[in-house]
Formats: C-alpha cells, sequence, structure tokens
C-alpha cells in the first residue's frame, strides 16, 4: 500500500489538513506500507517557501513520518506537458481563449456549486482558432470529454465509503488540464504523479469525490493505473462550513502556540 498527502503550499495546515492526512497515515500503519508527502504547487502566485517548511513541522509534530523527499510539482512540469502531448495526439484536447469575465458570463457560479463550462471554444472553426492565435491571446487546453468519454468507454471506480462508483464524465464538463499561466492543471498534475508515485490508496476529502470521474477518464487516455479511493467526510466549523486556510484560529501552528497537545488537536479534528 501507498498512499499520499498533499496540499498546497499556500498556508499552513488546519484541522482539516490533520484530519485527512492522519486518515493517510494511519491506513499505512496498519498496512505496513509507504505514506508520501507531495506538495501541489502549481498555484504558484500564492506559494511562499515558509509555507513548505510550515507543513512540514505540522505533521511532523502530529508524529507523522514520511517516505523520502517530498515532490513538487512545479519541479515536474515536463512530465505534464508529456502526457498533454500524448492527450493532444488522441484529439481530445482543445484551445480555450475564454477569459475569466468571459467564463462568469457564459456560465456563472451559483452558491458553492462549480460552474461548468458551456463549451464556448469547443466550437470554434480552424481559421477563428488560427485568428486567435496570430492576435497572440493566451489559451488554457481543455479536454474534450465527449470525445474522450467515447474512446474509454465505460469506467468505474471503487470508493471505502461510497462503493463502487459508475464515472459519469460529463460531471464537470470540460476541464481545464493545462491553464494560461502554467502548462498544468489539478485535474492532469494528480494523476499524473499518483500514477508516477505507484500510490494504490487515494485518501482524501468527499469535495474532490466529482473530480475523481475527471481522473479515472485520464487513467483510462494515458495507460495509467487505478487506485482504490477512500472520500471522507470533512471536518466543518460550527456552522457546518468547510474549513479552509482563512480559518486561522484552527491552524494547527496557532493550537499548537496556545498549549494545545497533539491529542487535543487531534481529537479536535475528530481523531480518536
Amino acid at each position: 500500500m501507498v498512499t499520499r498527502f498533499a496540499p498546497s503550499p499556500t498556508g499552513r495546515l488546519h484541522l482539516g489538513h490533520a484530519y485527512s492526512a492522519w486518515l493517510a497515515w494511519e491506513r499505512v500503519q496498519q498496512a505496513g506500507g509507504q505514506f508520501l508527502l507531495r506538495f501541489e504547487d502549481v498555484d504558484y502566485t500564492r506559494v511562499r517557501e515558509e509555507y513548505y517548511r510550515g507543513i512540514e513541522e505540522d505533521l511532523a509534530w502530529l508524529g507523522m513520518t514520511w517516505e523520502a523527499v517530498p515532490w513538487r510539482q512545479l519541479d515536474r512540469l515536463v512530465n505534464y506537458e508529456s502526457a498533454l502531448e500524448e492527450l493532444r495526439a488522441q484529439e481530445v484536447l482543445y484551445r480555450c481563449f475564454c477569459t475569466r469575465r468571459d467564463l462568469v458570463a457564459a456560465a456563472p457560479q451559483e452558491g458553492d456549486g462549480m460552474a461548468i463550462y458551456p463549451g464556448t471554444c469547443r466550437q470554434l472553426t480552424a481559421e477563428d482558432e488560427a485568428a486567435r492565435l496570430e492576435a497572440g491571446k493566451g489559451f488554457a487546453w481543455r479536454m474534450d470529454m465527449a470525445k474522450a468519454a467515447q474512446r474509454v468507454g465505460d469506467l468505474t471506480f471503487e470508493d471505502k465509503r461510497f462503493g463502487r462508483q459508475t464515472v459519469k464524465p460529463m460531471l464537470l464538463g470540460d476541464p481545464v488540464l493545462a491553464r494560461k499561466d502554467i502548462a498544468t492543471s489539478y485535474h492532469l498534475a494528480v494523476v499524473v504523479d499518483d500514477a508516477a508515485q505507484r500510490v494504490s490508496d487515494v485518501v482524501r476529502g468527499e469535495d474532490l469525490l466529482d473530480s475523481t470521474h475527471v481522473h479515472r477518464v485520464l487513467q483510462a487516455l494515458l495507460g495509467l493505473p487505478e487506485p482504490k479511493y477512500f472520500h471522507h467526510g470533512l471536518v466543518v466549523d460550527e456552522e457546518g462550513k468547510r474549513l479552509a486556510k482563512r480559518y486561522d484560529s484552527l491552524a494547527i501552528a496557532q493550537l499548537r502556540e496556545e498549549g494545545c497537545s497533539v491529542e487535543e488537536v487531534l481529537q479536535r479534528a475528530g481523531i480518536g
């Protein structure tokens, strides 16, 4: 068994992170496998070097250890480009020239729901695309999910909590696989890295359950192995809202400074 914890170094860890990391780490302790730490740092404008160190410090204080030197996704851009090239060869990608303003206008987001891209640039003619490229307009690479689904056929994945799931390729529309500002995205990077690190069991929050439908399609297209999944429940605040890094009062470092013990922090995270 190989599990991983893959936080973004854009802030210090909070109780929700502690819960997710502990679940992954504990599974390995019971099975005698490997626990890996990986930094999902492609959102480089928000990344700070002190957050890498802070995350390692928080995990070590909680008593967790990991194998080898933690991977940083910013060091692996060539690997994601190789995967993109393979997907382009399969003709399941298209250029999206839409700006953030275009996206909001075309698919406004309501509440906490995720806006589904309406496929605006999927309809571009070759002439329209060439004109935009000649004008120097930036673009992202999106996956044409209809084409991808036709290529891979019916898929499923196994989740420890939710059971066997039938993949719904169109659940999130046509996802971005390479952003305008960097040659990858969460979906592509996580799939490529999980395969490269031979991750057998993916432990993460239920807020990423829908993303797994995209990941299974990518795994099938790229000929990558299918891990087992466990999408656990989320740690929420007193109002039932999911914790985020803006909750400084629930940051592990802050709780430690206030004198909380490891046992108290884990208990507040819902462990033990």
